[in-house]
Parts: C-alpha cells; structure tokens; sequence
C-alpha cells in the first residue's frame, strides 16, 4: 500500500519478501501460504529459515516456528538497537533544530522543507526490496528537524506541549503494548484488514479537508481546528496510530519466529518511527486543544 503519508508505507515484513505480509502472496519458501490463514498466524505457514529437525517438531505441536541458531538471523536486540539508533536520530535532529533554529517564518518554511525530504526518503526506503541504513537514518535526521521546529512553535504558545505530547506519546505506546502481549487484540488478517480501511479513508477525509481549508472554503482548519471537532479527529488519529503499532508489533514478532535476516531489523526500527511520529505529531495537537479550553 503507497501513501504520501509515510506512516502508510509498510514494508516491514510483507510485500515481496514473504516474511509475514498481510496481504502477501504465497512464496516458495512458505509451506502452505500466508501464515495468517484463517486468523491463525501459523496455522498452515512453515518457516522459510528453519533448518534445524525440530522445526517440524515444533508445528506438530502447535508452537510457533522457532528461527534455527545461527547468526545472521535478526533477534529482539537487533531490533531494539536499531530503533535506539534511529529514534535517537530522531531526537538529535529535533534538539539541534530546537537549539539552533528560532521560532520565525523562516523556521517554519525549513521545518516544511524538511518534513518533505524526510517524506522522500521515506517514500524510497518503503519501494527498495531491501533495507538502506542511510534512507532510514537520513529520514530520521530530517525528520527530527521538522519536529524540533514544530515542537518550538507549540512550546513557544503552549508551554510545556511538547513535553506532555513526549509523555503522552509513551503511554499510548506502552499501553498498546500492553494489550497486545495481553493478547487482548489479535492481529489477523480481518483486523488489518479493517484497520487499514480506516486509515485509508482518515488520510483521503483530511486531505480533501486540507485542499478545502488551502482555497477558503473551510475555515479555521476545518475538521483539523483547535476545537471539540479537532480533538475528536486527533484522539482518531491517534487511534490509528496504535493500529499501526499493533502491526509493527505483530511483524517484528514474527520477523523474529520465522528467522528474518538481521538486516530486516532496520525495516522493524523504520516502521516503528514513522509510526511513533505520527503519534507525537497528533499528541501535540491534542494538547495544544485542550490547553487552549483552559
């Protein structure tokens, strides 16, 4: 699925490399198909990587196809490192660009220029087959100058909204992660379905509502106002960003069960980004809403 909202642009572990897609088509490393036939993420799929006599052991006996011991197969700490790198860059860039960049007009216009490149890049990375540690790092850098900037304008008007929007941003992290290793949600190939139906038509209702705002026939932001409609539109958007959490949960999850190559490490760090930035971004919003009905 393409977007020009890179959030959109799941790569991760689906799409062309028949790891666990969503929507993939049946590979020839995959036993029996999509392993998240019949709601079951492994109820037909076999694992492309295992070499190992008990991989066959394991299906038999119902528990998740185990990624043999070798290295060069991605691990949790992989994971964990490479999104530490690149959330990192993340936050170097936004305090730079906070440091060095003052609130003004043309603050602004190099905040929107960086988004763009960021988009770029982003947009890149998500039609490469394989994972560029400059494009995701490179994103990360522009990315974090928009939001050093940006998160200077809030703070500059709602003292304290950037902070409280770093705070939120970790709760809603936590407690989807909470929910999913509960196993309150789990993520079939329905629910992604569904999900991705939603924000699909999110994105398509604020860009129609962005061109309306651009040529004056909504005003004050339209459904993206500073007031009850814009707070009920941001706690949906931050919705659909724990959706996409959900996801990057689930394909790191089985990226690691089916024996990914660790390079795909950087595909499960680039998603969570794009996915934790969205978050951050609509939590600001949301607290720049509700300081102003103080």
């Amino acid at each position: 699925m393409r977007s020009s909202n890179p959030v959109f642009s799941r790569r991760g572990f689906s799409r062309d490399n028949g790891y666990a897609g969503f929507n993939a088509a049946p590979q020839a490393g995959y036993a029996q198909g999509n392993p998240y036939a019949q709601g079951n993420p492994y109820a037909q799929g076999g694992n492309p990587y295992a070499q190992n006599p008990y991989a066959q052991q394991d299906q038999q006996y119902g528990a998740p196809p185990q990624a043999p011991v070798t290295t060069g197969r991605m691990t949790m700490d992989d994971v964990v490192m490479r999104s530490a790198m690149t959330l990192g860059t993340v936050a170097v860039g936004a305090v730079l660009a906070w440091a060095l960049l003052p609130v003004s007009a043309t603050s602004y216009g190099l905040a929107i220029g960086s988004a763009l490149v960021a988009m770029v890049l982003a947009l890149v990375q998500s039609f490469k087959r394989t994972a560029s540690p400059a494009l995701i790092l490179g994103y990360a850098a522009f990315e974090g100058v928009f939001l050093g900037v940006i998160s200077e304008m809030y703070n500059s008007r709602w003292s304290g909204a950037p902070f409280q929007a770093v705070l939120g941003t970790m709760a809603v992290t936590a407690a989807t992660l909470l929910v999913y290793k509960a196993g309150w949600i789990r993520v079939t190939a329905r629910y992604a379905r569904i999900g991705m139906a939603i924000a699909i038509a999110f994105v398509l209702v604020m860009a129609v509502n962005l061109l309306l705002v651009a040529f004056g026939v909504a005003g004050d932001g339209g459904l993206r106002s500073f007031g009850p409609l814009g707070a009920v539109v941001g706690i949906i958007a931050i919705l659909i960003g724990a959706f996409f959490l959900t996801l990057d949960f689930k394909q790191i999850e089985d990226g690691i069960a089916y024996g990914a190559p660790r390079e795909e490490a950087w595909l499960a760090a680039f998603g969570l980004t794009m996915t934790l930035v969205w978050i951050y971004v609509e939590m600001l919003r949301l607290v720049a809403i509700f300081s102003n009905n103080d």
